[in-house]
Parts: structure tokens; C-alpha cells; sequence
């Protein structure tokens, strides 16, 4: 079940990152103020829905129910930390304590970046599973 669900998650956070992500999130999602935070939670409303259909197609096409509760949890879970890890000063922390700064520069912060979201994945899926 570990497998199916990283997959389908992964397969709705790439979804809700790029094809569904607009402009105007992605170029405003760390910014200071009402709008920045607003085009950061529309992102990650995305980032929730897109996570909850990834459940549905679990339990409808694959069989395999995570319950509603756990379900909840772990697409707001997911919501909450790609709000947190977008507002992008964590991933520059990272890359300072790091010493990845040069690397950083050079395109390494979206590798940071995404490793971060795929990490929270990799732990929705495992504590579902251990849920189910």
C-alpha cells in the first residue's frame, strides 16, 4: 500500500506544482503580506485537493481505504508544510547551514526544495499505511 500511495501523492504533488501552479503563485507565493500569503494558500489548497483526489483514486480504483480522518490529516499535513517550505526562507536556511550557497545559486534551491515536499510524501504515505 506504501508504494500506491507515494505514487499517487507524488503523482498530485507534481500536478498541483506545475501544470496546475500559476504565475501569479509562483512568482508571489514568498511574498511579504496579504498577497503573497494569499497566492501561498490558493498554491497549497491546490496542493489539498489534488492530495485528497490521490486518496479517492486509492480507495475507488485500488481498493485500499485510509479512512477519512487519517486521510484529512495527511493532505493538510501536506497543505501546511509545502505553505511552510514555499514561503522560501526555509529552504535558504537550509542551503546557508548547509554551506550550498554557490549551489544553491546555481539552481540547487528548487532540488532543496522539492526534496523537502517529497520527504513530507514519503511520511504521509508511510504513517497512512502503518494507519491502515
Amino acid at each position: 500500500m506504501f508504494a500506491s500511495l507515494f505514487v499517487l501523492l507524488y503523482v498530485a504533488h507534481l500536478l498541483a506544482d506545475f501544470p496546475l501552479q500559476t504565475d501569479h503563485q509562483a512568482g508571489h507565493k514568498a511574498d511579504r503580506g496579504a498577497a503573497g500569503w494569499r497566492a501561498n494558500l490558493t498554491h497549497a489548497a491546490t496542493h489539498v485537493i489534488a492530495g485528497s483526489l490521490a486518496l479517492v483514486v486509492v480507495a475507488v480504483v485500488l481498493d485500499e481505504s485510509v479512512g477519512v480522518l487519517p486521510g484529512a490529516a495527511a493532505v493538510a499535513l501536506i497543505g501546511a508544510t509545502h505553505a511552510w517550505i514555499d514561503r522560501r526562507w526555509p529552504v535558504a536556511a537550509w542551503v546557508r547551514i548547509a554551506r550550498q550557497q554557490k549551489w544553491a545559486a546555481a539552481g540547487g534551491a528548487a532540488h532543496v526544495d522539492q526534496t523537502a515536499h517529497v520527504l513530507v510524501l514519503a511520511a504521509a504515505a508511510l504513517t497512512l499505511t502503518a494507519l491502515s
